[in-house]
């Protein structure tokens, strides 16, 4: 979940290092550091807790040299300090190092170098790799890396400098992500692409056991036996204008106005009246194959497991496909059986994901084939699922996912819709779905027109202590998404539950300090969340409406109603979720929460 930078080249490498730090700040940290070559054969290093800023404080901006490392750190072995912020160095000072993972065996290397006579003076796993490398440092820093790291157990993203070594960066990986940037006469190392995308779009990514090693006018692909690799060059699509606020007063702000144009890229090109079908070309599976599938499995985390969820409802009521989701995290461990012809989907907005990453490598490796739908294009997943789909959102840097939600969800109507014609959707019902997908752009727009009316109930119900989201079917993983914004932006409690589930234990929370927010459309289980909704109010429970435009029933039951534009009920959860976005990002703002970075949170949870 950290971030690194890394530069050789002309500019100065500290404006730059710090520059891209700002740039990787939505990955979550709690402190920062850079290391520069002060001058000849002296590193200095500079680090601080807290946000940048206070880094940047420390920084004299007539710090000069021409290579450096930089790095934002999320606290995982040792408490949050100056001290265990990065980079780390060995005793003699000439070696520094930035890591992103988590190093196993740390204990053990710790304990056998501390026996030789090395000095440790933090409480972090990833000191151990700056001691392994002076260890093994005989005037190649290259081979120095590759015989610490053979030593290693777990997961490292790898950055190292070396006084002796002036203008050269060695970086490895292995299970955490390091791209390379190509510039004109200087060269980037980055955990990141939005780090460097201010300098070059030119990246070459970096895969598992691979070793980097560059200067500013050169670098080399090998492996941990020295075999050297010819890497592609890529080239980023995002404009660096989209990783800018423009305008907006916060990045979550700016990312759920742009969830209508989000969709629109989604479906561009995807959709045909002609046929009545979706067409996604990067599944990489025939017609006979799409034909053959029997069920289908969705893995996913967080906000990414919930547009899973959705996905499942859509596979199984549309295309009468079998499907589940699941969380990634126990797919793995529970030894996962692998069945013929299901079909398997990794989902996550970066790509890099560990639980998914690791639940799609084991299911992998049982035989199965899975599909990737990400966001970040090269990314880990995107690059090692058997196929997928990109969702097209375009940067999303708040760390509360809002328009990743809506395209990933676009991915599954379209998966949906495409298995359904090629079964027993007819043509006529086929057409009706790509017409209300069609709409639903701008009926987005029409919520985000009458947002000041959500923005007053959130200032009337943001000092509540606990809420209850509810709703019912397809919308019910929208609950479960509603309560979980709430929570991470906001820090008030949420729950989402089924509304069918209230009566087997959460109505004895309701209290008229605990408000309900029921999701209302107007589709077949209308009536019974009415119902469910009458039961809160009969116990004198505050009920939050989100219903469809003139709804006289809810509205003359709930305390307050936000109203929605009416569509095809399998549409409304892209109608249901923003209104719970706008509410939870306007009852942080009436908190004062930090909106983009909220407290102990990252964007890409790259660790266990």
């Amino acid at each position: 979940m950290c971030g690194i930078i890394g530069y050789c080249g002309p500019k100065k490498p500290a404006q730059v290092l710090i520059e891209g730090l700002k740039r990787l700040e939505y990955r979550g940290y709690d402190s920062s550091g850079i290391c520069v070559n002060e001058s000849a054969n002296q590193l200095c290093i500079i680090k601080s807790k807290g946000k940048i800023k206070e880094l940047q404080k420390k920084v004299s901006p007539q710090l000069a040299g021409t290579y450096g490392i930089g790095h934002t750190r999320w606290a995982t072995h040792g408490v949050v300090n100056d001290n265990n912020a990065h980079p780390h160095k060995g005793c003699n000072g000439k070696v520094a190092i930035v890591h992103n993972g988590i190093i196993e065996n740390y204990e053990k290397l710790r304990e056998v170098l501390t026996e030789e006579g090395h000095v440790f003076t933090t409480e972090t796993d990833s000191e151990v790799i700056a001691h392994l490398i002076e260890k093994y440092y005989t005037g190649d820093l290259e081979r120095a890396v590759k015989d610490a790291v053979s030593l290693v157990k777990g997961t490292y993203g790898i950055v190292c400098m070396h006084a002796d070594e002036p203008d050269r960066l060695i970086g490895a990986r292995n299970g955490s992500p390091l791209v390379l940037g190509i510039g004109q006469n200087e060269m980037f190392l980055a955990s990141d692409v939005t780090a460097i995308i201010a300098h070059t779009k030119q990246v070459v990514y970096l895969e598992d056991r691979e070793v980097v090693n560059i200067t500013p006018t050169s670098y080399v692909t090998t492996d941990l036996n020295d075999q050297q690799i010819e890497k592609d060059i890529e080239q980023i699509t995002w404009e660096l204008q989209e990783m800018e606020k423009n305008g907006y007063s916060c990045f979550m702000e700016k990312e759920i106005h742009e969830q209508p144009e989000a969709i629109k890229r989604g479906i561009t090109g995807r959709l045909s009246l002609e046929e009545a079908t979706a067409k996604l070309g990067g599944l990489n599976l025939t017609t006979k194959e799409l034909i053959q599938i029997e069920r289908v499995k969705i893995i996913a985390a967080g906000t990414s497991f919930h547009a899973g969820m959705v996905g499942a409802y859509l596979l199984e009521s549309v295309a009468r496909i079998p499907a589940i989701a699941e969380l990634a995290s126990e797919v793995r461990y529970r030894n996962p059986i692998i069945e013929k012809n299901t079909l398997y989907f990794a989902v996550s907005q970066s790509g890099e994901t560990a639980d998914t990453l690791y639940a799609m490598k084991e299911l992998q490796r049982k035989g199965a084939t899975v599909l990737g739908v990400c966001n970040v294009v090269g990314s880990t997943i995107a690059r090692e699922s058997d196929g997928g789909v990109y969702i097209h959102s375009g940067p999303e840097i708040a760390v509360a996912s809002t328009k990743a939600f809506t395209s990933q969800i676009t991915v599954f109507y379209l998966l949906s819709l495409l298995l359904a014609r090629l079964r027993d959707m007819s043509f006529e019902n086929g057409t009706k779905i790509i017409n209300d997908m069609n709409s639903i752009p701008a009926k987005i727009d029409k919520i985000l027109a009458g947002k000041n009316k959500i923005m007053e109930l959130a200032k009337k119900y943001a000092h509540y202590p606990d809420f209850l989201f509810l709703g019912r079917g397809i919308n019910y993983p929208v609950a479960l998404e509603g309560a979980l914004k709430l929570k991470e932006i906001s820090y008030i409690h949420a729950e989402g539950y089924s509304a069918a589930e209230i009566k087997h234990g959460p109505i004895a929370l309701i209290n008229p300090d605990t408000p309900s927010i029921f999701l209302i459309p107007n589709d077949s289980l209308r009536e019974k969340v009415i119902s469910n909704m009458k039961e809160v109010k009969a116990r004198k429970g505050k009920v939050i409406a989100v219903a469809v435009e003139g709804d006289k029933e809810v509205s003359d039951i709930a305390d307050d109603i936000i109203e929605i534009p009416e569509t095809h009920e399998l549409f409304y959860p892209f109608l249901m979720v923003l209104p719970l976005q706008i509410f939870s990002y306007y009852c942080a703002l009436e908190l004062n929460r930090d909106v983009d970075q909220p407290r102990n949170l990252a964007k890409s949870v790259t660790v266990e």
